[in-house]
């Protein structure tokens, strides 16, 4: 089969001829037909966060066809379509059993980051219990979002507590703000997007927000107060997470407010003590989500409830391309890279 693979941190990734992975007999292989990229594989390139041992192939945003199947795989054959949970874990330690898969005790890999060969590849073997069953009225393109995008953004939104009639400032309206933008108009909150262009403004405006600042022309803290009438928002979901980020969101909230960090870069942010015990402000960490996220992802998107933020497409073969894409900030949706079959499919 063919692979982006990634020989040293930092250079372009090879397309190239590697062996085809062998299903165990509890796995399934899965021809890939898209694979979605984002801001966590630029992190990878750059040795950030997760560090696979190199040589590598990244990519953990995956939709695809079953190929082949191991002698113990009973709940899926081949032909059925299917997206990847990104995470192995144990299924047994306290926080498996509370089904909070993404943050397992024992956690055994992660698609494409850790200890796992990913979607940037023809061909990918995982765990049947990684595989969720994709409807057929979702297109490649988007049910690769599902495992990322959409997956985050459901995880994030029950960590937030987001309720009927709040408000929610929105910092970052890319990939995975479009999908929160999406879900919290669904939710019945009024909705603020925080970006830099206008390009971005009018695409966070048909995703759902109410209101859409500039963060380059506004000072966004003094924009909320007003916007709320003094009191400032029961909810922030920063989806970019550096130290101007942060700070604007600590800013924007009301007394009681929660501040939910969806994005990370390598920054320490600093945070007033007194001012979060004072006024009693949580500060709330979330990290992609649980496989039935995916599955409640995959369901919101069947039925029409998200909608497609897909911008860009590139052929998997031009994987440098799009990363170089993705990492100039050229596309105010999601990027999906698809694989010589999701090519002809498509």
């Amino acid at each position: 089969m063919k692979a982006a693979v990634l020989y040293e941190l930092g250079k372009p990734l090879r397309w190239m001829d590697v062996p085809t992975p062998i299903p165990t007999p509890d796995q399934a292989l899965v021809q890939v037909m898209a694979c979605g990229i984002d801001g966590t594989d630029l992190k990878i390139l750059e040795g950030f966060g997760y560090t696979p041992q190199l040589p590598a192939i990244i990519g953990h945003e995956i939709a695809g066809i079953v190929s082949q199947v191991g002698e113990r795989v009973t709940r899926f054959k081949p032909g059925e379509r299917v997206v990847i949970y990104n995470f192995v874990n144990c299924g047994s330690c306290p926080l498996c059993l509370l089904g909070r898969d993404q943050i397992c005790a024992n956690l055994k890999g992660v698609m494409g980051a850790k200890g796992l060969p990913g979607g940037y590849s023809e061909y990918v073997s995982v765990q049947e219990n990684q595989l969720v069953a994709l409807p057929e009225n979702v297109p490649w393109p988007d049910a690769a979002t599902c495992c990322d995008a959409g997956l985050t953004t459901v995880h994030a939104l029950d960590r937030a507590r987001l309720k009927l009639g709040e408000s929610v400032l929105v910092i970052g309206t890319g990939g995975v703000g479009s999908v929160t933008l999406q879900l919290a108009n669904a939710m019945g909150a009024f909705v603020i997007g925080v970006n830099r262009t206008a390009k971005r403004q009018q695409w966070a405006y048909a995703n759902g927000a109410d209101v859409v600042l500039n963060s380059g022309e506004v000072d966004i803290p003094s924009a909320v107060l007003e916007l709320t009438h003094g009191l400032g928002v029961d909810c922030v979901l920063d989806v970019v997470g550096n130290r101007e980020t942060i700070s604007c969101g600590v800013a924007s909230l009301r007394h009681g407010g929660r501040l939910v960090i969806v994005g990370y870069t390598p920054e320490t942010y600093p945070v007033e003590g007194k001012y979060f015990a004072q006024n009693e402000l949580e500060l709330i960490g979330t990290r992609a989500g649980s496989k039935q996220d995916l599955i409640r992802t995959v369901q919101l998107m069947a039925n029409g409830t998200i909608k497609s933020v897909v911008t860009d497409t590139f052929p998997m073969e031009e994987a440098n391309e799009a990363l170089k894409h993705l990492s100039a900030g050229q596309s105010h949706g999601r990027i999906i890279m698809l694989s010589p079959a999701g090519q002809q499919a498509v």
